[in-house]
């Protein structure tokens, strides 16, 4: 399982995943952080983008009353070149991270990738610290930040290990295959894997983040397919006497080919990826960008596009922060008097910009920096 996937039918599926007990984040709850923080909402919250959540109630509930958390994400490193999905959750992330001030740690599942993917485990490795540059390259605080690769921390950290053990003793073989579908011919490394993805989600795995302190709650931003993961980790917690922790799901993100299509690596037209230059975004958007639009200028004009499936209008959604330019341009394609091609303009000088400032910063990102973020260290910050 991937930590950021692009699946079929996202939006249906995700609303479809509120019947396993999350709840909607609905405009009181986007208040009450609004309150908390003082800050205005993040527009992934204020669009739906980020919608289902389990347990934000008992974040605030702490915040408010001065205890902290510290929040848990990952990316599963299955290739060396990331995709623009790859950042909404590490967009969402740090934006949490600033404006409630807490620690964080990143995930690098190359453990994983080396189990499910035709490749060495030097080469998952190699994958993890170069997913890990575009992952520092958005901007967060090297103060409050720990980035692991499973196959380094693993052996360093008997906390971390201890809580595996802890997991896996409290998941059976039938529960594991009922929620993760895996068969008789499976590795069994692949059938020990979710407790690895378990484990951060308790501050005991990280003595020293947390220097001797223990449950501490955990909030997880993830994408809605990472939520059996951690339905199965809320189930075991009190067993072993750690807390549950929350999470905000986020719906899928589309390939450009539409939701009905899945995103994929080793497809370079699937996605824009943050290696992609000028020019290939604009080829990119021009030719595959799935289209909304009528099969004429003059039926277009008559009848409007359709923003529900027209995936410059989706990546708008995501990349462009302007609420009011975004439903102005709605409102203009929905009306016909926005044409295709010119929605499609609009998201190549989105995206443009937004690449080409990551690809500055990730210059900046030194396989030195890589190192002082990957190192077990106190992070700065007051419990």
């Amino acid at each position: 399982m991937q930590w950021w996937r692009a699946r079929s039918k996202g939006r249906q599926n995700s609303f479809q995943e509120l019947r396993f007990g999350s709840s909607k984040i609905d405009t009181d709850l986007i208040n009450r952080i609004e309150r908390a923080t003082g800050q205005k909402p993040h527009h992934f919250l204020r669009r739906g983008i980020f919608f289902s959540h389990r347990d934000m109630d008992q974040i605030l509930d702490a915040y408010e009353n001065k205890k902290s958390f510290y929040l848990y994400t990952g990316r599963g490193p299955s290739s060396q070149a990331m995709h623009v999905g790859h950042l909404i959750p590490f967009m969402f992330t740090k934006w949490l991270q600033e404006v409630f001030d807490v620690p964080l740690v990143i995930q690098l599942t190359d453990d994983e990738k080396y189990l499910w993917k035709d490749m060495t485990v030097e080469k998952a490795y190699e994958y993890a610290k170069e997913n890990a540059k575009d992952i520092i390259a958005c901007g967060f605080d090297i103060n409050k930040t720990f980035i692991f690769s499973d196959l380094d921390y693993l052996g360093t950290s008997p906390g971390f290990y201890k809580n595996i053990v802890k997991v896996q003793k409290h998941v059976t073989f039938n529960q594991v295959k009922g929620i993760f579908g895996f068969t008789d011919s499976d590795c069994i490394g692949k059938i020990s894997f979710p407790a690895i993805q378990a484990a951060p989600s308790f501050s005991s795995s990280f003595p020293q983040i947390f220097n001797g302190k223990e449950n501490i709650q955990c909030l997880i931003p993830c994408a809605i397919d990472q939520d059996p993961y951690f339905r199965m980790t809320r189930d075991v917690a009190p067993r072993i006497g750690q807390p549950k922790p929350a999470l905000l799901h986020s719906v899928f993100f589309p390939a450009l080919q539409g939701a009905q299509t899945k995103m994929s690596a080793s497809d370079p037209n699937s996605s824009i990826f943050l290696t992609d230059t000028p020019k290939q975004i604009k080829t990119k958007i021009n030719k595959h960008a799935f289209s909304g639009g009528r099969d004429t200028i003059e039926e277009h004009r008559k009848y409007g596009g359709n923003c529900d499936v027209d995936v410059s209008f989706m990546y708008l959604t995501f990349f462009l922060e302007d609420d009011d330019r975004l439903e102005q341009l709605k409102q203009a394609y929905t009306s016909g008097e926005l044409l295709t091609g010119e929605l499609k303009k609009v998201l190549i000088e989105t995206m443009q910009p937004l690449i080409a400032a990551h690809q500055e910063r990730r210059k900046q990102v030194t396989d030195e920096v890589v190192k002082q973020f990957m190192t077990p260290r106190k992070l700065a910050f007051e419990f």
